[in-house]
């Protein structure tokens, strides 16, 4: 089974059929994606399901469904066991952005982090889950496949937001301060942390 977030609300990739309740069944292979994603975007549906039959060609018969942007993230930990945070649109996130050129996704998951936090030294430590959200952007859907890295670091130096990336604070958050700010975060960030 896979998540696919429009907003908070999933597109669960499944060969299960359930009782409607609270969610639609679609056939992943007749859907019209762009009805589903009104859907869960105009009204008080909490989820779609999209069937069928094989589970291992769910994800790749959903990722043609529309363009792919692929991007590298990270969940860095610090000496303190801190976790670095960004705030941008409102909204608290982990640093991520889209590759590159023929750079593998690990070089990518590293630089974005860096670009977007100013932190240095980073080390990845093991992969972590991939997460999928759907966008719109200049009046087209497009999903981001997102690999995250669970990384370390001894960085002690001055966390620095890229701005023009909209970021407007970076942040070592301890435990109970995580829980606070998932609050106002991302569906698919709460699934990581």
């Amino acid at each position: 089974m896979y998540q696919v977030f429009v907003g908070d609300k999933p597109i669960v990739l499944t060969d299960k059929v359930e009782l409607e309740n609270g969610f639609k069944n679609y056939l992943l292979d007749t859907v019209n994606i762009g009805k589903v994603i009104k859907e869960l975007s105009k009204t008080d549906l909490k989820e779609v399901r999209l069937i069928h039959s094989k589970k291992e060609k769910l994800l790749k018969k959903f990722l043609k469904k529309l363009p792919n942007v692929i991007a590298g993230g990270g969940k860095v930990y610090n000496d303190n066991g801190e976790v670095l945070f960004i705030y941008r649109n409102d909204k608290w996130d982990l640093p991520k952005g889209k590759i590159e050129g023929n750079e593998t996704i690990e070089r990518t998951a590293l630089r974005e982090v860096s670009e977007e936090t100013g932190v240095g030294g980073l080390e990845i430590v093991k992969p972590l889950e991939t997460t999928y959200h759907i966008f719109k952007r200049n009046g087209r859907h497009k999903i981001k496949i997102t690999y995250w890295f669970e990384m370390k670091t001894n960085f002690n130096g001055d966390l620095i937001a890229q701005q023009n990336e909209g970021i407007t604070k970076v942040e070592w958050l301890n435990n109970g301060r995580i829980n606070e700010v998932l609050k106002n975060s991302y569906a698919n960030i709460k699934l990581l942390v």
